[in-house]
């Protein structure tokens, strides 16, 4: 049979040259949280981030969280970035609240920070304006996500911190 036997899986694609740069956040991470809110009480919450690619230009990336205390799923997100050549990146995020994010910034691949800032927060009646930024120091990723809506100003929302798996 040509291409293989059926139900082989395929060798993992060549990394794209594009998101080279960003190779050090492929991967399954996973790890706790903490978020709040002016608004809202604050929780804690278990996470888990997937980056992945096809060998396009392109890193897949997908988030779930849950509660500690009882496993029960609490927030779902996904999308893509897409690193430049120059540092700039962009990114596209669909929650599972219906919210949908376009945000840019830039990376720092020597000191492996992503910074980014909204473009458009689309079907939020209350957000305006997100802000995001990954760290990986000695093997950890952590974030910072900062949010704006119409009767508070940028302030942070989440923090991570997430190991490898």
């Amino acid at each position: 049979m040509e291409g293989g036997s059926v139900g082989s899986a395929p060798a993992p694609p060549p990394l794209h040259p594009a998101i080279a740069p960003l190779s050090y956040l492929l991967g399954r991470w996973r790890g706790q949280g903490e978020g709040g809110f002016p608004t809202i009480n604050s929780f804690a919450y278990g996470e888990e981030l997937i980056f992945s690619h096809s060998g396009k230009p392109v890193i897949a990336y997908s988030q779930k969280t849950w509660k500690l205390a009882s496993g029960e799923p609490m927030h779902a997100e996904s999308g893509y970035w897409r690193p430049k050549p120059d540092g700039s990146i962009e990114v596209v995020i669909a929650q599972s609240t219906g919210l949908a994010e376009v945000q840019k910034g830039t990376y720092d691949a020597e000191n492996r920070i992503v910074t980014l800032q909204s473009e458009l927060v689309g079907n939020a009646s209350k957000v305006k304006e997100i802000t995001r930024v990954f760290k990986v120091v000695n093997g950890e990723l952590s974030y910072v996500v900062q949010m704006a809506t119409a009767i508070t100003s940028l302030q942070p929302h989440l923090k991570a911190l997430l190991k490898k798996v």
